[in-house]
């Protein structure tokens, strides 16, 4: 009796193990992060220009009352290449966008823009990931609500897509009170 107990202790562990991993799997997974800069000033940085075309950005003067949004690319990210459609329409709309190219040299990112157009007022380039560190950006791309007064507001992580553009908006008029 004692022995066919013994043998039935590892089937019953198992259903057990089973039953706590489909719990696991069942349950609703967060697939937003939060930024701990939301509500932060965006850390103060000079950048070099990372184009021809574009002056360089200090991220001081990101608080002249007026809101923006700050991308940060890189010319060899697809992603990047696949959202700057997205960017040219909101500048068109007359979003101010900064850029804040990560890893890059002129001469790609010039190649790039000429490729891809230029949404851009300023393009700093962030040869060692400085700010993208700072930011908390884990990747390219990545885009901020900056209000006014150099606050980020909101974090967009990944490409822009026309399925987004009403939520940018709409996090840009926030932004403006």
């Amino acid at each position: 009796m004692k022995r066919s107990l013994i043998l039935w202790i590892p089937l019953v562990g198992y259903l057990i193990f089973l039953g706590i991993a489909s719990l696991g799997l069942n349950r609703d997974q967060q697939t937003t992060i939060q930024s701990r800069m939301i509500g932060k000033p965006v850390p103060g940085i000079e950048l070099p220009a990372a184009s021809s075309s574009n002056p360089a950005l200090s991220t001081k003067e990101m608080a002249d009352g007026k809101p923006r949004l700050l991308n940060v690319f890189a010319s060899w990210c697809v992603p990047c290449a696949a959202e700057a459609p997205v960017l040219a329409q909101l500048a068109r709309e007359g979003v101010r966008i900064d850029g804040v190219a990560i890893r890059d040299a002129r001469a790609d990112v010039d190649a790039f823009l000429a490729r891809h157009g230029d949404p851009f007022q300023r393009i700093g380039l962030d040869a060692r990931s400085t700010l993208q560190f700072y930011l908390g950006s884990s990747g390219v791309p990545e885009t901020f609500v900056v209000d006014g007064k150099g606050v980020i507001r909101y974090q967009h992580i990944g490409a822009i897509g026309p399925q987004d553009v009403d939520t940018i908006l709409a996090k840009l008029r926030e932004a403006e009170i």
